[in-house]
């Protein structure tokens, strides 16, 4: 019978520390974006602070402390505040393709022509310095944040085209990237649920047999303190 040896239904995890960088209205956090086909959850470990979050509906902010548990799905923009050492572990649909291209940052509308414009605005020097990397980590959410209350402005004086706009930019951006999504999802999720399926079956016609290939697997993360969008990661394979 198949097996599927992911995380739980290639929900991807990863350990997050949010920026504590000031941003123009006087916050500290992260980056705002959205992702187009994965729900992501927040566990909060550590610290204090709060999720600012965008939808058609409007505007929300939910506190965070030790404990809490907040999920979205797609198409909710979300930004992270953190006021004292706000540490989260996020959880992510798609076997972590949340970090693997699922995201559009909310970049003013000039940096969301086209992907050559939208990748120069994004894109971390790789092989740059730690100081490298900070700066244009910094600069890219300082971006967001400045397209994000522009959004957040339109859309409490009640006017949804900005929004809409975005939204239409963002599925753009992603479309090329469709398929080799879809592969990440058959091999995950949708495989994840048909070992399920299959084991039901088995056990429907009370063969256990399935059982004898159980294993477990433990690993450390495959990379301490990367830059990601809304803070320094830790990430594991899954």
């Amino acid at each position: 019978m198949p097996t599927f040896e992911g995380l739980p239904g290639a929900v991807a995890v990863s350990h997050l520390r949010v920026y504590d960088w000031p941003t123009a209205d006087g916050l500290r956090g992260g980056t705002p974006h959205l992702h187009l086909t994965c729900s992501e959850g927040y566990v909060v470990v550590g610290g204090t602070g709060s999720v600012q979050t965008l939808t058609a509906s409007g505007f929300r902010q939910t506190p965070l402390a030790p404990g809490a548990l907040v999920w979205f799905t797609p198409g909710t923009i979300h930004r992270l505040v953190s006021e004292d050492g706000l540490r989260i572990v996020v959880l992510m649909e798609n076997s972590g393709l949340p970090e693997a291209g699922d995201a559009v940052l909310t970049l003013p509308p000039r940096h969301l022509a086209d992907p050559d414009a939208y990748r120069a605005a994004v894109v971390l020097p790789v092989d740059g310095s730690e100081e490298e990397q900070e700066r244009a980590a910094r600069a890219r959410r300082d971006l967001a944040v400045e397209g994000f209350l522009a959004l957040r402005r339109a859309t409490e004086a009640g006017d949804p085209e900005p929004l809409a706009e975005f939204h239409r930019a963002a599925a753009a951006l992603v479309r090329p990237r469709t398929e080799d999504w879809r592969g990440r999802w058959q091999k995950g999720a949708a495989a994840a649920s048909e070992v399920t399926g299959g084991q039901l079956d088995a056990l429907a016609r009370g063969d256990s047999g399935y059982l004898a290939d159980a294993c477990a697997h433990a690993e450390q993360p495959s990379a301490y303190g990367k830059f990601g969008m809304c803070g320094r990661l830790d990430v594991y394979r899954g």
